[in-house]
């Protein structure tokens, strides 16, 4: 646990109690807080009260007399489409309103640090897609070196229930833009954005607002280095920003597909190979192709991404490499299943939306394509350019139907239920070919998260291949 300095003696009012509401009232006490936890759910109240906490109703006039600052989980709104009720209250109050990554950032610093040879670093990683893929290579890649390191955020475990800090470790976070837009402390060593696609334009009131919360991390956390990707104009403005002229090696600019080489510092990875240019010269080269846990251009952006955060770390090219074979992915991230008769199972249950899902049709050149649940605003129009790999699509969920008009000529079968797809698509798949659940939908319709609709499709699969 990392204890929150600052708020010793104080009352601190904790809004919303899941992970990172009760890690963040466990750290205020234990850093000398009284926190005043609620949360509008009963059950949620419950489960703090069984660790041990007392909830207090911040609905309650005068409820936040006295209160030095409002802790609040990434979920609830703050401001579009429209503030929670408390959280507007403590605005008009001026009381500070933060999260637990403001929290961590001014409090993981102590003074045992001046004792350490090495002073610790953070890194993290924000952006559209790719961000818990890189996060957890990173930390593998690190692992594989013998670095002291941990990982949190979006991912693993919440910040404030990270360890304190060891001599020479780097904490590696994914920070999502609700974590970003409203953590009041933001000093990360290494900031990554990986790309910028649409998602959460409700809460962040369109595009502008969406990409003004991710930059956040760049333009207040004032990193030592920032990791770019530059595909879309977003990160190229936002390298542009940080950087004093196209010298400057401060900012890495990261590339899937272009060829970066008028720059101080660029990773890009072209036909398979990642390259690393420093002024005008390669000085490293491997092929990603053969490296079954990263399979296509969009994750060959995420190696691309760690690389460059490694490489500022001191680690060696050929280092990085080895460890990049050994990482097996994440679950529902392209993750490989299993294999039968020469075809491949894989879980991309991570794909909600239109961009993450036709990167996952762009990484394998025939596919059996399970998609649908709850469609997401516009279809899946946006993937037509994509589905030439598709031999066949199986459709399920609440969408099946909207889908199957949207596919045209594209083959296709409302099958409706995860069991009836994997089954036809099992029976039909071809050596060679990959069976692939990227359903360009939210899970809600039958699943309560992604995760839960990945796991039925894993367990599925392994009931398959053991039959």
């Amino acid at each position: 646990m990392i204890p929150v300095i600052g708020y010793n003696g104080q009352k601190v009012a904790v809004l919303g109690l899941g992970r990172s509401g009760l890690a963040a009232a466990a750290a205020l006490t234990a850093g000398g807080a009284e926190p005043l936890l609620w949360d509008d759910a009963p059950e949620a109240r419950a489960k703090a009260e069984a660790q041990g906490h007392t909830c207090t109703d911040l609905n309650r006039q005068n409820a936040l007399d006295g209160v030095s600052a409002l802790i609040t989980s990434p979920g609830i709104p703050h401001l579009y489409p429209q503030p929670n009720k408390i959280i507007a209250r403590a605005m008009e109050l001026g009381i500070p309103v933060d999260n637990d990554i403001g929290l961590f950032f001014r409090s993981y610093a102590t003074d045992d640090w001046d004792g350490f040879e090495t002073a610790p670093r953070v890194i993290c990683v924000t952006g559209s897609n790719g961000k818990s893929t890189t996060t957890a290579l990173i930390h593998h890649i690190l692992q594989e070196a013998g670095r002291p390191t941990q990982m949190g955020g979006n991912i693993g475990v919440g910040v404030l229930n990270l360890d304190p800090a060891v001599d020479g470790e780097v904490v590696v976070l994914e920070l999502s833009s609700y974590q970003t837009d409203l953590a009041r402390c933001l000093t990360p060593d290494i900031a990554i954005f990986t790309n910028l696609s649409p998602d959460h334009l409700d809460r962040h009131n369109g595009m502008g607002g969406y990409f003004a919360a991710k930059r956040r991390l760049f333009a207040e956390g004032g990193p030592d280095r920032a990791i770019i990707g530059v595909d879309e104009v977003e990160g190229r403005y936002l390298a542009n920003q940080m950087s004093e002229g196209p010298n400057d090696d401060r900012v890495i600019r990261i590339s899937s597909g272009q060829k970066l080489d008028n720059f101080g510092w660029t990773v890009f990875a072209r036909k398979g190979f990642l390259s690393e240019w420093r002024r005008g010269k390669q000085t490293a080269s491997f092929d990603l192709r053969e490296v079954k846990g990263l399979p296509g251009a969009h994750n060959h952006q995420n190696a691309c991404c760690a690389y460059a955060a490694c490489r500022t770390l001191g680690l060696a090219p050929k280092q990085i490499e080895a460890a990049l074979h050994s990482f097996a992915g994440l679950p529902h991230r392209s993750q490989l299943v299993g294999e039968r008769n020469g075809v491949r199972f894989i879980n991309d249950s991570k794909a909600t939306n239109v961009d993450s899902a036709a990167k996952a049709l762009q990484a394998f050149p025939k596919i059996r394509w399970i998609a649908g649940g709850l469609g997401k605003e516009g279809g899946i129009a946006g993937l037509l350019p994509f589905i030439g790999s598709v031999q066949k699509a199986y459709l399920i969920g609440h969408s099946a139907r909207d889908f199957a008009l949207e596919l045209g000529a594209t083959p296709h079968e409302i099958c409706e239920t995860m069991d009836r797809a994997l089954t036809a698509a099992a029976a039909e798949a071809q050596p060679g070919e990959v069976v692939l659940l990227a359903p360009a939908a939210a899970s809600f319709d039958q699943y309560p998260d992604f995760e839960k609709r990945g796991e039925d499709f894993v367990a599925r699969v392994k009931a398959l291949l053991e039959a």
